[in-house]
């Protein structure tokens, strides 16, 4: 058992059962599923859904703080993302399905050069990533402002509403495509040698250098990578409502990110990273949106709940915390010999 508890994924796996479970005490139908018109509903699957964006944003980011770095344009990125498509097919005459898959492209394009963009900042000219990408993020929500007029962007195409809200073999698109590119990300980043060029990169950038890896390629590599998961994510928020909103899409998705990412296991301080924790950080920040309505937290103290929520998780994973928590139990005293055992 104590093997178990040092496990890396142990505490935020734990967490989320908890969450889980408390929701089926709350409301006992939570884990029931259902198939109407051949497609699967249920709170599992709804969470799931919603999650995803949450999950395709925190796997670049992931990849980012493994190198020592931090996105916090990807919110902003999601907008422009939206912004693009939506605008793209409210002005277009071409055919529904042609329209949508062009759409796309040119949204994850603009994406990935943004994603250029902060990594040249940070590899190229050597500005600090908190830095970097907080200009992004300030003048990315511009920039969506600037393409929507400072409207919000309805669509009507039913093929762009499939991405964020429709279904494939009963399941929702956004899952799959959302567990597509993690199995791809988990392939690549640990069936090739480019997740440990990586840890490298995050452990010591001056070492890799040195032992001949091109660092600089590798933390622009990554950002961009973190462009096009944000760039998908904004496609599903907007096509889930069908509307390019420059203000609200993204908001705030970078923290829930980061949130996951550091639940999962992996340190701010680069290096050693964990797909696998990503997720399960990702379905834990989804499940405790859920669950706070549904145990009757207040609206105004939903952000305070999640924060200490938040906070009891890492300090459970936080080796000190935990041995803090072992000194402070009272030690059994050894009992006191028999008077006429000690006489003896």
């Amino acid at each position: 058992m104590r093997d178990l508890v040092r496990r890396p994924l142990f505490w935020p796996t734990l967490a989320l059962l908890l969450l889980l479970g408390l929701n089926t005490a709350v409301t006992p139908s939570f884990v029931s599923l259902r198939i109407q018109d051949g497609h699967l509903y249920g709170s599992l699957i709804d969470i799931l859904r919603n999650g995803a964006p949450v999950l395709l944003v925190a796997l670049g980011m992931t990849l980012v703080i493994a190198t020592r770095g931090i996105d916090l344009s990807v919110g902003a990125v999601a907008a422009i993302s939206g912004a693009v498509a939506c605008v793209y097919i409210a002005g277009s005459n071409e055919g529904a399905t042609t329209t949508v898959i062009t759409a796309i492209f040119l949204a994850v394009g603009v994406c990935i050069l943004l994603g250029l963009w902060n990594g040249f900042l940070v590899s190229v000219i050597g500005i600090q990533p908190i830095i970097a990408t907080l200009v992004l993020m300030t003048a990315g929500r511009g920039l969506a402002m600037l393409i929507t007029d400072g409207q919000i962007t309805t669509v009507t195409n039913p093929a762009f509403k499939v991405l964020g809200a429709g279904f494939f073999a009963t399941l929702p698109v956004a899952i799959l495509v959302a567990l597509a590119v993690f199995g791809i990300t988990s392939v690549l980043a640990r069936k090739t040698a480019l997740g440990l060029l990586i840890e490298s990169v995050g452990i010591n950038p001056e070492a890799s250098r040195l032992a001949g890896i091109h660092a600089r390629t590798i933390t622009w590599t990554v950002y961009v990578f973190s462009g096009f998961c944000a760039g998908i994510a904004g496609l599903m928020i907007a096509s889930n409502t069908s509307a390019a909103d420059a203000n609200n899409a993204g908001l705030w998705i970078e923290l829930d990110a980061i949130l996951a990412v550091v639940i999962g296991g992996t340190s701010l301080a680069g290096g050693k990273f964990s797909l696998t924790g990503t997720l399960i950080g990702a379905m834990f920040i989804q499940t405790l949106a859920t669950t706070i309505p549904t145990i009757g937290i207040p609206a105004e103290a939903n952000y305070l709940f999640k924060a200490v929520v938040v906070i009891a998780v890492c300090l459970l994973q936080s080796p000190k915390a935990r041995a803090a928590l072992r000194n402070r139990r009272p030690r059994r005293t050894a009992p006191v010999a028999a008077a006429g055992t000690e006489a003896a």
